[in-house]
């Protein structure tokens, strides 16, 4: 069966006159259907560029990304937001939220971007809402939020539809602690039900929810285990 995400000796270097910042070097990773993995390491070791290549926001400047099997590098731009309309749900360390837009406004946004009429969009955006418990805020916008409720909001959009590919940057970062259990365990259900989920994390006890945990340091995967020995990989690599 085709992986829902491969990542083929992918590397990113950022050149910026005299710096140059090897953001990513020969990373290979296979996410299947089903399956949440965790991606930890250090601030500046590539987490963040590595979703946002798996993602089709930014190219690599060498390997092969491939989501469902197609190669992304052999499709055009057009095609490559297509992808993301439908297929992939994003969470943002900064959530993105469009200011100008209500909570519901900006879930049901990729669906009406993808040809859902507003109305028929509007009935999968709550039940998102619904699941997050804020549709609520649904009317709200995002200045008037809190935080948490922000966050909320965004995963929402992350998941409303069919998404098959689920990327999140720190998805429980502005909650509480009780608050980010819930979003975790709607992310783990997610996976469960077939989509395939990449969650970028500093905390070795949300990285348990997952499948496996990868370890990057400078833009190297440098080990990987199972997800019930995460703080035994960070202690390990804290030792090197």
């Amino acid at each position: 069966m085709t992986s829902a995400l491969a990542l083929c000796r992918v590397s990113k270097i950022y050149d910026s006159g005299p710096n140059t910042v090897h953001a990513l070097r020969d990373v290979d990773l296979t996410v299947e259907r089903g399956e949440l993995v965790a991606v930890m390491g250090p601030s500046g070791s590539g987490k963040s560029t590595l979703l946002t290549i798996a993602g089709s926001l930014e190219q690599p400047s060498s390997g092969q990304v491939l989501i469902d099997g197609v190669d992304l590098a052999t499709v055009s731009r057009s095609e490559r937001a297509m992808l993301r309309r439908r297929s992939l749900g994003f969470v943002f360390q900064d959530f993105n939220l469009l200011p100008g837009l209500t909570a519901l406004e900006n879930v049901s946004m990729p669906l009406e971007l993808d040809g859902v009429r507003a109305k028929a969009a509007r009935a999968p955006a709550l039940k998102a809402l619904e699941a997050l418990d804020v549709a609520e805020r649904a009317d709200r916008y995002p200045d008037e939020l809190s935080g948490g409720e922000r966050q909320r909001v965004a995963i929402a959009r992350a998941i409303v539809g069919d998404r098959r590919l689920i990327l999140a940057d720190e998805p429980t970062g502005a909650l509480d602690t009780d608050t980010g259990e819930e979003i975790l365990r709607l992310l783990r259900a997610r996976c469960d039900a077939g989509a395939a989920g990449v969650m970028v994390t500093h905390e070795a006890r949300h990285a348990a929810w997952a499948d496996r945990v990868v370890f990057l340091r400078d833009g190297v995967v440098v080990d990987e285990t199972g997800a019930d020995e995460p703080e035994t990989l960070l202690a390990e690599e804290a030792g090197r």
